[in-house]
């Protein structure tokens, strides 16, 4: 559904997107990751025509963006951070007017309207102007000018950007609905909202596409150290030397402790889970709960990143 050669945007002397090639299959929910100034909005402002790449290719849909301009617009729905309304407008009739602008015939654009109004949940809000609408449904209108005319590509930039945790998780259901019928793109600096939403991720940083796969595809590729937690009856120090002696064990961490319960976290280069059992079991300890731990998403990103902070 995407594809990108050699992608880059220059800005006098800033190079905002560095060359950038990519492959998004149809259907596919994709997140887009980065701290600010990474180029994510630069990126997604390419992909969408309406900034032209100082160097490289890009194809939507197998068509190629710089010589077939129009038809690869028409294919791709796009919401930028703060939606593009027209407050004046009741709902119903700024997604006639976008469904007429996106090539939509005059005669199935109510059908539309209100097909799209039902999928947004908007359909009790047709009537209503913009301007006194909630951030919330705000944001709803937008999804909603971006899909009316049915496009293969839809992209979405910080759809969850200042919205109250409810809203979060409708936004979230929304966006789900959207994969397979749809391809979608979408940053967000909300990490965990990536990770529940999206299918795969890509990590943009300095412009470039750093790292890309699944979560967990980037955690087993970051996570060569392996993390085991425990919970074992018995005696601290000899919970910590029994788990210390299992072969491929680098490092032993106790965590808590209570009610003759220590909590235990271990680090290997393997998997030494069962290794692990033995030990305790040989031990004459009790063991109580034996879990891999899983590196999560902020954890991916940090490391990718080295570690550093961006404003959120």
């Amino acid at each position: 559904m995407i594809e990108t050669r050699h992608l880059t945007k220059d800005y006098e002397d800033l190079r905002a997107v560095d060359d950038v090639s990519l492959s998004i299959e149809r259907g596919q929910c994709v997140g887009l990751l980065g701290l600010n100034g990474a180029g994510k909005t630069t990126l997604l402002r390419m992909l969408c025509g309406l900034l032209t790449p100082s160097e490289g290719d890009i194809r939507i849909d197998g068509l190629d963006a710089a010589e077939e301009t129009l038809a690869v617009r028409g294919r791709i729905g796009f919401l930028p951070e703060n939606p593009p309304l027209y407050p004046e407008m009741t709902v119903a009739r700024f997604l006639r007017f976008a469904a007429l602008l996106r090539g939509v015939p005059a005669l199935g654009v109510e059908a539309r309207v209100q097909e799209t109004a039902q999928r947004c949940q908007l359909a009790d809000r047709l009537g209503d102007r913009i301007e006194t609408l909630s951030y919330g449904y705000r944001k709803r209108v937008g999804i909603a000018q971006a899909i009316v005319h049915q496009p293969a590509l839809v992209i979405l930039d910080e759809p969850i950007a200042g919205l109250d945790p409810r809203q979060i998780v409708e936004m979230r259901e929304l966006v789900r609905s959207l994969r397979g019928e749809h391809t979608v793109l979408l940053s967000s600096h909300n990490l965990p909202e990536i990770s529940q939403t999206c299918d795969k991720l890509l990590v943009m940083d300095r412009g470039r596409i750093i790292q890309q796969g699944s979560e967990h595809e980037l955690a087993e590729l970051l996570g060569r150290r392996r993390r085991i937690l425990l919970q074992v009856r018995g005696e601290r120090t000899r919970v910590k030397d029994t788990l210390a002696r299992v072969s491929g064990v680098s490092g032993v961490q106790i965590l808590g402790e209570a009610d003759g319960v220590v909590e235990a976290e271990i680090e290997s280069a393997a998997d030494v889970r069962e290794e692990a059992a033995r030990a305790v079991i040989g031990a004459g300890l009790g063991l109580l709960t034996l879990s891999r731990k899983e590196l999560d998403l902020e954890g991916v990103f940090l490391r990718l990143t080295g570690g550093r902070e961006g404003q959120a």
